[in-house]
């Protein structure tokens, strides 16, 4: 139900943490909230729908609608440019209707510049063997660019004290539970001050 109170929550992870799957059961069970589709210059997989799963469109466009300042926030992520559509994200939010970014480190600390009323959260793997498990399952990018991946990761996760909220994918269904949660301002035991879990994150990261 829209409501006159809309919030834009973040979320961001390393690759391989299950960001998008998580994203993907959370508006399957909210259909109200609003999945804001990113801008990608990156090649379409197979699996994935242009409108979709992206907005997939070349540099050069990519650079105008930079230049034109409809890009909320932006990226380049192995190679590739990301961003987040500031008109899209906007005329949801004026509606009433909560909107959902789904984002890199690097994203969220300019939306976080602009919007600073945003709601910032962090999926991190159960632990670094699981990461590299789920990136070696996916079979869609190879031995050199998974080895590149993992160094990456590891990399984003030292970011992780800079949202407002962790959680921590080790099954799916908790932890979509935990994001339903903080969408309703009831995240406390995944507020990135909560003691307990900051011990648990840093038996995964170190």
């Amino acid at each position: 139900m829209a409501r006159k109170d809309a919030k834009l929550f973040v979320i961001a992870a390393p690759s391989g943490a299950g960001k998008t799957t998580i994203v993907k059961a959370l508006v399957t069970r909210n259909p109200d909230l609003c999945f804001s589709i990113s801008y990608t210059t990156r090649q379409k997989r197979r699996t994935e729908v242009d409108g979709v799963d992206y907005l997939f469109v070349d540099v050069e466009k990519f650079e105008r609608l930079r230049d034109e300042g409809e890009l909320l926030e932006f990226a380049e992520v192995f190679d590739n440019y990301y961003a987040t559509s500031r008109s899209q994200v906007e005329k949801h939010l004026s509606k009433g209707q909560d909107v959902i970014l789904e984002i890199d480190w690097q994203g969220a600390r300019q939306v976080r510049e602009s919007m600073p009323e945003c709601v910032t959260i962090f999926i991190l793997p159960p632990s670094l063997e699981e990461l590299e498990r789920r990136l070696r399952d996916r079979r869609t990018d190879s031995p050199e660019v998974i080895e590149r991946r993992l160094r990456d990761a590891l990399s984003d996760m030292a970011h992780w004290d800079e949202f407002h909220h962790v959680i921590i994918n080790d099954k799916l269904e908790q932890a979509v539970a935990d994001l339903e949660n903080v969408l309703a301002g009831e995240g406390g035991a995944s507020a990135t001050a909560n003691v307990a879990l900051r011990r648990a994150v840093s038996r995964i990261i170190g």
